[in-house]
């Protein structure tokens, strides 16, 4: 009988590739699964689910844009032996599936097939990633010296996504937490303009940051090739934000690992030595 392992999906993601690296680093049997691994992976292609949920006993589940595929999924996983499910969704996720709101529908469905697939399961919600600033969403705006969002001074406690691979993988390994949906967050709340400033200050170059209306956001965001549903989803995630869903600090990371998670200024210092 081949040995059970422990499948990664979006093994080329913010978290999933660091989920991988840190199972690899503790000799853990792991699979990697996505379009590119060696084991692949594609949700709009059925044929490729199977080999991503044999002989596997615990799932890093991280959502697609498009949440049709994941509950049928879910259930052929659990078919095929799965026994516990970790799944990635975003915090304030509870106000996505409000009508109109549009932004967050893969991760409710997420949420929901998790929850209903009769197996154990605990649920990660964090907070936008500091990464966000070094090799994500912002990076290409924050390399040309300016960050316009139509945020202004609401704060939000951004998570390291190492923190969230961290709670991830101590959950696979070792469960605790079922049934639960844990919120995540950094150790404090800054604004945008705090954590531009903070990345200015590490890279040691001129970056501004320039509160938008949501008009003008979605003009640059049109300019720059963004397709306009992708846009609009952009701006409700901003606008939600802007309503302070999720400011307030949470002990999440700290409840699983017995460890603070990573401040800002941390990452902004990691993420500088990274790019020079």
């Amino acid at each position: 009988m081949a040995e059970r392992v422990i499948t990664v999906l979006g093994a080329t993601g913010t978290t999933g590739r660091r989920v991988a690296e840190r199972l690899r680093a503790e000799g853990v049997p792991h699979r990697t699964a996505s379009r590119s691994s060696s084991t692949r992976f594609d949700w709009t292609d059925e044929s490729t689910w199977k080999g991503a949920a044999t002989d596997t006993r615990a799932l890093y589940l991280v959502a697609p844009e498009d949440p049709r595929p994941v509950r049928d999924f879910v259930q052929l996983a659990v078919a095929e032996g799965v026994e516990r499910i970790v799944g990635l969704s975003g915090r304030g996720a509870q106000h996505f599936a409000t009508p109109g709101v549009s932004f967050g529908a893969d991760m409710v469905a997420a949420e929901e097939a998790v929850r209903e697939s009769g197996v154990s399961w605990t649920l990660l919600r964090p907070n936008n990633f500091d990464q966000n600033f070094g090799e994500g969403l912002f990076r290409d705006a924050l390399a040309q010296g300016r960050l316009g969002l139509p945020i202004d001074s609401t704060h939000e406690p951004f998570i390291d996504a190492q923190d969230v691979a961290d709670v991830a993988v101590e959950l696979l390994l070792r469960g605790g937490f079922e049934g639960q949906t844990l919120e995540l967050s950094g150790p404090e709340a800054i604004s945008f303009g705090e954590a531009v400033s903070t990345m200015s200050a590490a890279l040691e170059r001129e970056i501004a940051f320039q509160p938008l209306s949501r008009g003008r956001y979605l003009e640059e965001l049109l300019d720059q090739g963004v397709p306009h549903e992708d846009a609009l989803a952009l701006i409700t995630m901003f606008e939600l934000l802007g309503a302070g869903i999720n400011t307030e600090v949470t002990d999440g990371v700290e409840s699983v690992l017995g460890r603070a998670p990573r401040d800002f200024e941390s990452y902004a210092r990691q993420a500088a030595m990274a790019w020079h």
